[in-house]
């Protein structure tokens, strides 16, 4: 019994993202206490930006004619592949930026979608939870509605590519508290960041349960 958590933020002492996976973990691991937590955080340990090229050449390269950092690619695609495999429970923390997914991110799945058979669902009717969170406000009706394109990319790749049991928590309007022009959105995003506490607790508890 083991539980994957994965990090994204740049910003790991302030992260919003990663307050919403401390609650996921704390209760996952309060049903399973002797069960190891497996690590990995893309923000302060970021992956080669590199590594995906190399990787995904290397696939396509004999064995014999791949070279030094196209094995070394490959070897850390298994890796990272393995992690998720070997797990039974997982948690991302992944927030918005620049509209889109980060490039550290990115190459961790690249990454692992390399290091398996093409397609392969490495985290089938697993219980994952994604916490995801936004600076602004993209809902439907504001300015920005539509401009949020790294939710969608993430709900297609765990649970339609690697068809994770998946359960997203989203909170937005995390800058308002700080941002000058926001100050009429820190009840709303007072709120928000209630409800996705709340959530967080209650998907923790639900993912332990899964085992």
């Amino acid at each position: 019994m083991s539980l994957f958590r994965l990090d994204a933020s740049i910003l790991p002492g302030t992260s919003d993202s990663a307050e919403l996976a401390d609650l996921v973990e704390s209760e996952w691991a309060a049903v399973h206490r002797d069960a190891p937590v497996i690590r990995r955080h893309l923000g302060t340990q970021p992956l080669p930006a590199d590594a995906w090229a190399h990787a995904h050449i290397g696939n396509l390269t004999p064995e014999p004619d791949r070279t030094p950092a196209q094995r070394d690619a490959l070897t850390l695609a298994r890796t990272l592949t393995a992690e998720l495999e070997a797990a039974d429970a997982v948690v991302l923390a992944v927030p918005l930026y620049n509209f889109g997914v980060s490039q550290h991110f990115k190459t961790w799945v690249d990454l692992v979608i390399a290091g398996a058979p093409l397609g392969s669902p490495v985290l089938k009717g697993k219980p994952t939870v994604l916490a995801t969170v936004r600076g602004g406000g993209y809902a439907p009706g504001t300015p920005r509605e539509g401009w949020d394109h790294s939710t969608p990319y993430l709900k297609r790749i765990l649970a339609d590519v690697w068809q994770a049991d998946l359960v997203v928590i989203e909170r937005e309007l995390t800058l308002a508290a700080t941002t000058p022009g926001m100050e009429h959105l820190q009840d709303l995003a007072a709120e928000q960041h209630t409800t996705a506490l709340a959530a967080a607790r209650s998907a923790g508890r639900c993912s332990a349960a899964s085992w």
